[in-house]
């Protein structure tokens, strides 16, 4: 891949994950300001799958896959999990930190490679290297998600206006801990999505699982992006009936939550999933992970700065765990695609050659 090739794709991720922060904190605020989080996710996905129906049709006119009952059926299981996850994660957000969602995000591939193997999609073979990498690596990032959790130690930066009282760090100590399991759970979901939606080249799954992945079947980004919004707006709108409450919560003012809603529909669901999917069928799951971290440091800054929030430094010491889990258990993916590579480009090999041998057996030109 040339200079030019990878280039714009780590432009598109580095703006990818600064939207995507973006996109918790502007949830979070709209949560802040009265608007429950399924409302929220509603809201934000009807408006991306308006965004996305027109592009989609502009992008993919001249290469347009034909829609099967199969490929709807794949669409909405990679919106259920998306609905389950966003709701779970927006709601871990606004317990918690932005900060904590990104360092939680971390977690995402080592809990693929649990969930692959514990369905038997992928071998676990403690004698390899690759094996070793990724489960040294997702014990590693768990446990860096429980310090992140359960030890928020002495604040390292603090907004001026932050009080800190110590019947309100209880308060806030309580909210930490249930943000955190909420933003686990939104972990294990976005994990399985990652096993539906991830390309055929994908180093997180076995090749089982891979000739069922939804770009392999369906190749066009921007319409599975706009199937997994409007079904993800079906499912939460069924949701919020489900749950009711007060209709305030519906109304729109010229305030933050129609902001927010506007930046998650256009930055956040149409922009950000569009381009890191746009990256993952173009380079692979492996380069797309490695901006990751990238979103700790933004969510830091941003959320001192905007929001007020007090970086900790449990939240600092749980980051660096996480990340080099993280780094452990992609090491290992990528050492084991190219074994995976080597082993193909061998037996290609040895086929060549016995095809060779046959036609000078037979006397063939």
């Amino acid at each position: 891949m040339g200079k030019e090739m990878i280039g714009l794709p780590i432009v598109g991720m580095v703006m990818a994950e600064v939207a995507q922060v973006g996109l918790m904190i502007m949830g979070k605020a709209a949560m802040s300001h009265g608007m429950p989080n399924f409302v929220f996710v509603f809201y934000s996905n009807a408006l991306a799958s308006l965004i996305l129906l027109p592009a989609s049709f502009l992008f993919h006119r001249s290469h347009r896959p034909p829609l099967t009952f199969s490929n709807l059926c794949w669409f909405f299981l990679l919106g259920l999990l998306g609905c389950f996850a966003q709701i779970s994660g927006y709601a871990g957000i606004y317990y918690s930190s932005p900060t904590l969602a990104t360092a939680m995000l971390n977690l995402i591939p080592g809990l693929t490679f649990i969930l692959a193997v514990a369905f038997r999609m992928e071998t676990l073979n403690l004698r390899s290297s690759t094996s070793q990498a990724k489960s040294l690596g997702t014990i590693v990032s768990i446990a860096g998600a429980f310090i992140v959790t359960f030890y928020k130690g002495p604040s390292l930066l603090m907004a001026p206006s932050h009080s800190s009282s110590p019947h309100l760090l209880l308060g806030q100590q309580s909210n930490w801990v249930i943000g955190g399991f909420l933003l686990a759970a939104d972990c294990v979901f976005a994990s399985a999505w990652l096993i539906v939606q991830v390309q055929s080249s994908s180093l997180y799954l076995c090749r089982k699982l891979n000739q069922a992945s939804v770009l392999k079947k369906f190749p066009a980004e921007l319409f599975v992006v706009f199937y997994y919004c409007f079904f993800v707006t079906l499912q939460s709108g069924i949701i919020c009936l489900i749950m009711g409450g007060d209709l305030s919560a519906w109304s729109f003012k010229p305030d933050v939550r129609l902001v927010a809603v506007i930046y998650s529909a256009v930055f956040g669901s149409a922009f950000q999933l569009g381009v890191s999917t746009w990256c993952m069928h173009r380079t692979g799951p492996v380069f797309v992970s490695m901006f990751k971290p990238l979103g700790i440091v933004v969510s830091v800054v941003i959320g001192v700065i905007f929001l007020g929030d007090t970086f900790f430094l449990g939240s600092l010491v749980g980051a660096i765990v996480i990340v080099t889990g993280f780094y452990s258990v992609m090491w290992g993916k990528a050492k084991e695609g190219k074994l995976d590579v080597q082993t193909q480009g061998m037996m290609s090999e040895s086929s060549s050659q016995k095809v060779a041998l046959l036609s000078n057996n037979t006397g063939e030109p």
